[in-house]
């Protein structure tokens, strides 16, 4: 029996909610965590008309990239859609499920989509956020280290990048003096001993500090621990806002461009000015972008890809870098592929389906 904690707390392993902005309200909306799920509904953006489409596969869990309750709810008496898409959902008891910025700011997540959509190489994290990491120093008897490192790996410790098991070592002697009432591994009360010890360090991501600490705690031999914990302002190269990544080979811009609509399935791209430089480098941002383009400009992009745009914004390019803004909607539409895939990889032979609402409430003439 899977519930919906099942799902979400599988989704949130892959984005963590901790890396939402501020502002967002990503995490379960409506129904209770402890319902045994029916079936999953995948949509970018959860209305009435993607509710009814649960009711009639007879789903009760709705994934949504974009929350319905984004601000705070102070009535419920069907005014507005909003309103009247809660008011639907519980009393079919469907929950909501929101998966937002957090999978915007994940290497994995929606940008990395599009990159791959578009065939981009080499691609990076435009701006990784910092304040997300710590590290974990703590003192091991020599024989115990595999086994304690081996746990905190499994717990999530030592993951950069693309290598995992990542960790540093020195040896050194550890001396303590067990009092009356201890119970040492190691020495007797009352008698100080001098232990040759590992000190192991360990990179980890900040919201996995309660199953790494519990890990440690659980494998490390000794009666109490000694250890160290340290936020780190290192920039995260996994979580972060935007994406740049680079061509096979070079294209005209008319070229990226003619190509871009036609991937993204767009039927509007809004660019500035072409220039006489064929585009190789190509930064991008699903949904609002427009904040990122000065570090698209500092990090060489020869193009920007995003939406939103404002009149007066377009301006800033100032010849150093093609805008191209695609529309909010079409930028984020392949987000529910993503979520399709990481289910479904997870829950093989669960009813996971991909909602055939559009819900892009703009429409071009």
């Amino acid at each position: 029996m899977i519930k919906i904690k099942d799902m979400t707390d599988f989704l949130e392993t892959i984005a963590p909610r901790s890396y939402q902005e501020s502002y967002d309200n990503s995490g379960l909306l409506t129904g209770s965590s402890d319902w045994q799920v029916k079936g999953v509904l995948v949509t970018l953006d959860c209305t009435e008309e993607v509710v009814t489409e649960a009711i009639a596969l007879n789903t009760n869990l709705i994934v949504a990239h974009h929350p319905i309750v984004f601000k705070g709810l102070k009535k419920l008496t069907g005014q507005n859609y909003i309103e009247r898409t809660v008011i639907k959902a519980i009393k079919n008891d469907i929950a909501i499920y929101a998966i937002h910025t957090n999978l915007d700011n994940v290497y994995r997540g929606v940008n990395r989509k599009i990159a791959e959509k578009l065939g981009l190489k080499n691609v990076r994290i435009l701006v990784p956020k910092k304040d997300t990491l710590s590290k974990l120093v703590t003192f091991v008897p020599k024989e115990n280290k595999e086994q304690v490192l081996k746990a905190l790996y499994e717990a999530g410790a030592g993951n950069i990048g693309n290598y995992k098991n990542c960790s540093f070592s020195t040896t050194g002697t550890g001396t303590f003096l067990p009092v009356s009432g201890a119970i040492p591994h190691i020495g007797a009360v009352n008698q100080l001993e001098k232990v040759e010890e590992e000190r192991i360090e360990v990179l980890f991501a900040n919201h996995l500090e309660s199953k790494i600490m519990t890990a440690l705690r659980k494998t490390h031999p000794y009666e109490e621990v000694a250890y160290y914990l340290s936020r780190l302002e290192n920039e995260n190269q996994e979580v972060g806002t935007g994406m740049i990544g680079e061509l096979d080979s070079a294209e005209e811009p008319i070229v990226f461009l003619q190509r871009l609509k036609s991937v993204m399935h767009t039927d509007c791209v809004r660019h500035t000015a072409l220039k006489d430089k064929k585009i190789k480098k190509v930064a991008l941002c699903g949904g609002s972008g427009s904040f990122l383009l000065p570090m698209a400009i500092s990090a060489g992009a020869d193009v920007y890809v995003s939406a939103d745009f404002k009149y007066h914004e377009f301006f800033d390019a100032e010849g150093r870098i093609i805008i191209a803004d695609i529309g909010h909607y079409e930028s984020e539409q392949f987000t529910k592929e993503l979520v399709i895939e990481v289910l479904t990889e997870k829950f093989p032979t669960f009813a996971i389906n991909f909602s055939k609402t559009v819900t892009n409430p703009i429409s071009y003439f």
